[in-house]
């Protein structure tokens, strides 16, 4: 919600009456000049994050025979991601994107290609382990660089462009779910698990080289400064409660990934596996889609706490479905709240950060659904082991619903925290202290 202001004589601004942020359609978003230069070869490079974990499970499940193991592999080069993604987000705010990606992109593809190496040859499996975990910390955080990319040039714009910028970008990202599950499961069913791999390796390699070329939309690097302390986006209480939610919502990827393999290969149908995970992801990308058209009225923070629970509630019929068409529609209305939730997150995140430090706060986030996908790929690869596909839903409704309970308890700390000021002064964190101040009522609904 937008917050205009009079100015008085003395030149102190006075509040008046809220309005909602002007809609913004996605044409007026794509002309921004030089978008389209770095949004193509990142759609490229970001496809491999939604084929990497999938791959993984078909290959060791194929080589390996057991869903657990396969979970276990997928977690561990989750894990890494999660957490030695927002280190390599804070060197790119430091040092700029492409000095980060580059090296990334060459030590994903050695890993990777060790990773398949190991698998055909039947190595220990603890030598998998050891595979995957550099190929998950190397994956290029595509996905926040590109919303970095976003607040730096949009940052003189109206609130209601980067909102639709946000909404843009997760639909980006719920079409990279609904075509990298299918591509990588046409890959490994048609030709073989490893070719699938080898796919998501070249992928990452094109895309993220070509990404890192254009410079010239790249955010300024903010180096560090002799005597000045530099502080971890995690730093803030609000970030925290966003990576616990995204963990959250990282589970119900993990778990349906696996699951989904598995109740599909129960059913005679391994192939339609991508068809149904597509689905869940196709609802989310339609409902991201018509969340960036709308001229929101409540603040950014309701709208999490309500797409938060419309996730929990949809996720909570995956587990009574009878074959893989009704599984396919319960996806697709589980999928409905998954862009929601993930664009009002990233608006909340935004303010909350400063400038040098919003490349790492996005990275948190992304790697936070990582570090979920993690928890609930292995769970529910457990839980499938032990009593069938069917119980692998479970993980989804479980890891969302902790998640809810942790946003509805802790909200308050989704307001960004104001700065000493001058009494009557609208209030300013940090990280909007250098941004428009409609930028700011965008971030508060």
């Amino acid at each position: 919600m937008t917050v205009t202001a009079r100015r008085t004589v003395d030149d102190t601004p006075a509040p008046t009456r809220p309005r909602p942020a002007a809609r913004v359609g996605y044409g007026t978003l794509l002309r921004t000049p030089g978008a389209r230069r770095f949004l193509l070869p990142a759609f490229a490079a970001r496809l491999p994050f939604a084929m990497l974990s999938l791959g993984i499970v078909l290959l060791v499940r194929d080589t390996y025979g057991s869903y657990g193991t396969a979970g276990a592999v997928a977690a561990v080069s989750a894990v890494a991601q999660a957490f030695v993604g927002p280190q390599t987000g804070r060197l790119a705010d430091r040092y700029g994107q492409a000095a980060v990606l580059v090296p990334s992109v060459l030590v994903h593809a050695a890993s990777v290609g060790a990773l398949i190496a190991l698998a055909l040859g039947h190595a220990p499996v603890w030598t998998l382990f050891l595979a995957a975990a550099p190929a998950g910390a190397s994956v290029p955080q595509i996905g926040a660089m590109v919303r970095a990319r976003w607040v730096a040039k949009l940052a003189d714009s109206s609130p209601g462009t980067l909102n639709t910028a946000f909404a843009f970008e997760s639909v980006t990202d719920e079409l990279t779910f609904v075509i990298g599950p299918v591509l990588a499961t046409a890959v490994a069913t048609g030709l073989s698990p490893a070719t699938g791999l080898v796919a998501e390796a070249a992928l990452t390699v094109v895309g993220g080289l070509a990404f890192a070329a254009q410079r010239g939309t790249a955010p300024a690097r903010h180096p560090h400064e002799p005597g000045v302390r530099r502080v971890s986006a995690l730093a803030s209480p609000g970030v925290r409660l966003l990576a616990a939610a995204f963990l959250g919502v990282g589970t119900v990827f993990g778990a349906m990934q696996v699951s989904v393999t598995a109740f599909a290969e129960a059913a005679g149908q391994p192939g339609a596996s991508g068809t149904v995970y597509g689905v869940f992801a196709g609802g989310s990308m339609l409902a991201g889609v018509l969340y960036g058209m709308v001229a929101w009225r409540r603040s950014a923070r309701q709208r999490m706490l309500g797409s938060y629970a419309l996730l929990v509630l949809g996720c909570s019929t995956l587990w009574a479905m009878p074959g893989l068409t009704a599984l396919a529609l319960a996806g697709l209305v589980c999928g409905l709240a998954i862009a929601p939730t993930l664009i009002t997150g990233y608006t909340l995140v935004e303010t909350l950060v400063p400038d040098g430090a919003k490349t790492e706060a996005f990275t948190w986030l992304t790697g936070a659904i990582g570090l979920g996908l993690a928890a609930g790929s292995t769970v529910a690869g457990r839980l499938i082991d032990g009593h069938g596909p069917s119980a692998g839903f479970l993980v989804p409704v479980t890891g969302a619903g902790l998640g809810l309970v942790a946003l509805v308890v802790l909200r308050r700390l989704l307001v960004a925290p104001a700065t000493p000021g001058t009494p009557g002064r609208p209030s300013r964190t940090v990280a909007q202290s250098a941004a428009p101040a409609q930028l700011v009522g965008a971030a508060k609904g």
